[in-house]
């Protein structure tokens, strides 16, 4: 019998098999109609079908195509990262007519640093311009060292190589690290700064029933001083008033201790938190945590009705309390996996949820107690100056930091298949990241991103991003009215920062980024 299958030719069996898939696919198999009908050949169909968003990215799809980042946003950012050349020739291959293209007003002589300038020396530095938690005078404020920082992504979506990778880049940039809700893991304490993020599942200071445990939060926070602040997540970007979904297959032992849940089982978080239902008892609970780890305590949202803002807004001028941040994230999504429904329609995109929920606080002269932080595709420094002159204080990143480590966009995040060894838990995949190497792109690429910002800000006549205004920035509107800048557009005017020069903020004592020399 060997002898006999030994001497069939390979070509032999392969037409057997061949065969046998052809009289399965006729006579036995009847869920895939195009396989039925044209066995063998079919599945060429499905098979191009599968490497369809690949052949599209690299050889279809032009520059400036692709969504949601396109080619030359991902090539910016690769280049950046690895310090290669990331500029332009020939000039703008953009639609520079096309709506909401930004334009940035330079100023007939540009702003020259002067000798003893923190920024002779680096030119990447630029801080925040506010502290967290100055107002209600916190017994730990903190002024982030950097204006951009590593958005809320949970260890769990992430894998444990890219999480440390981003943390030790942070750390080597000076910036901060939001935990993201998946709680506070090995990997978030690699040296950098972290803001602990939680949401409605209250993974890693979780009770027994399933709610926030204060207990379990302050021995967090003092156990852990590389804790800045904490923020509470009301809601996402990619998902509003939708839980998250961590599939089973990525719950790891390890993840089940972080988080307290079971292995193997999905998780899925509640829509709405436990700890508190009203806008008074958010106040409440915000105070509490305050009270108890002294640390700066703030919110996060996508922005759609406003009513509830302009009702924390109303408590907070006539208590004298409230957040000390607020992080306003797009409804452009994130790494979050979504509905399309959600995804697609649910919550305002940032230049409209930020302008809108702004102005609630600036109509009740509410805004220097506040550091605003956007969230939503701002990892590039004209879509920054245009943040900042509409409020914000800080930006944080997600997926441009997932590509400075080496995320090539594959939107496969919540698979457990992220050919990168980002967004899984797959170990093997994971070994194909040196953490060494990608902290290293995601610090150079935060240096590159603030030297280019610092440019355009000196370019348009300021020492720092704090000191742009709506009419610095002009957007193109419409074809009745070509452009506008942005304070005709949004109709309300930013509120001056106070600011007194880039060396009272490089001399704060609360000035966070561990390797910051003074």
């Amino acid at each position: 019998m060997i002898d006999f299958i030994t001497s069939i030719p390979w070509y032999a069996w392969l037409l057997l098999v061949v065969f046998a898939v052809a009289i399965r696919d006729v006579f036995f198999q009847k869920a895939h109609t195009i396989s039925h009908n044209f066995p063998i050949v079919g599945y060429f169909r499905y098979w191009l079908e599968s490497i369809g968003p690949e052949m599209r990215q690299y050889f279809v799809a032009n520059n400036r195509e692709e969504l949601p980042f396109n080619r030359i946003e991902r090539g910016w950012i690769y280049a950046s990262a690895k310090k290669e050349n990331n500029y332009e020739g020939f000039g703008t291959d953009r639609d520079i007519y096309a709506h909401h293209h930004i334009f940035v007003k330079n100023q007939m002589m540009a702003y020259e640093v002067p000798d003893n300038h923190p920024n002779t020396e680096d030119k990447s530095f630029v801080p925040c311009a506010k502290v967290m938690g100055a107002y209600n005078k916190r017994a730990k404020p903190y002024r982030p060292a950097s204006v951009i920082n590593v958005s809320a992504m949970s260890f769990g979506s992430l894998s444990a190589a890219a999480v440390e990778a981003m943390n030790k880049g942070v750390q080597k940039a000076d910036a901060y690290h939001n935990t993201g809700e998946g709680g506070l893991s090995p990997y978030h304490k690699q040296g950098g700064d972290v803001i602990f993020h939680f949401g409605t599942g209250y993974f890693g200071v979780r009770s027994a029933e399933g709610s926030l445990s204060m207990e379990k939060l302050k021995t967090l926070v003092e156990n852990n001083p590389c804790i800045k602040a904490i923020e509470i997540k009301l809601s996402q970007g990619a998902k509003p008033g939708k839980g998250g979904v961590l599939p089973g297959a990525k719950i790891t032992p390890e993840l089940a201790e972080i988080r307290g849940v079971e292995v193997g089982k999905d998780v899925l978080s509640p829509a709405t938190h436990k700890a508190f239902k009203s806008v008074p008892e958010l106040l409440q609970l915000i105070e509490k945590i305050a009270e108890a780890t002294g640390l700066p305590v703030g919110i996060k949202g996508a922005i759609g009705k406003l009513d509830q803002w302009e009702q924390l807004a109303d408590l907070m001028l006539k208590t004298g309390k409230g957040p000390d941040f607020i992080t306003v994230d797009g409804g452009e999504g994130g790494t979050g996996a979504a509905p399309p429904s959600f995804a697609d329609h649910v919550s305002l995109p940032w230049v409209y949820g930020f302008s809108s929920v702004y102005k609630v606080f600036l109509n009740r002269e509410l805004t220097d107690r506040i550091v605003f932080i956007g969230s939503g595709k701002l990892g590039f420094p004209a879509k920054a100056a245009m943040a900042f002159a509409m409020g914000a204080d800080c930006i944080n990143v997600a997926r441009e930091a997932m590509m400075s480590i080496g995320c090539i966009q594959a939107q496969v995040c919540h698979t457990n298949r992220c050919p990168t060894g980002i967004a899984t838990q797959s170990q093997w995949l994971q070994n194909g990241i040196d953490v060494t190497l990608k902290s290293e792109r995601l610090a150079q690429y935060f240096k590159s991103f603030r030297k280019e910002f610092l440019e355009i800000t000196h370019a348009a006549g300021y020492e720092h991003p704090c000191q742009f205004h709506m009419e610095d920035i002009q957007v193109n509107v419409d074809d009745t009215d070509l452009n506008r800048d942005l304070r005709s557009t949004y109709k309300y005017q930013k509120n001056p920062i106070p600011f007194n020069g880039v060396q009272e903020l490089y001399d704060c004592i609360h000035l966070g980024g561990k390797s910051v020399t003074k």
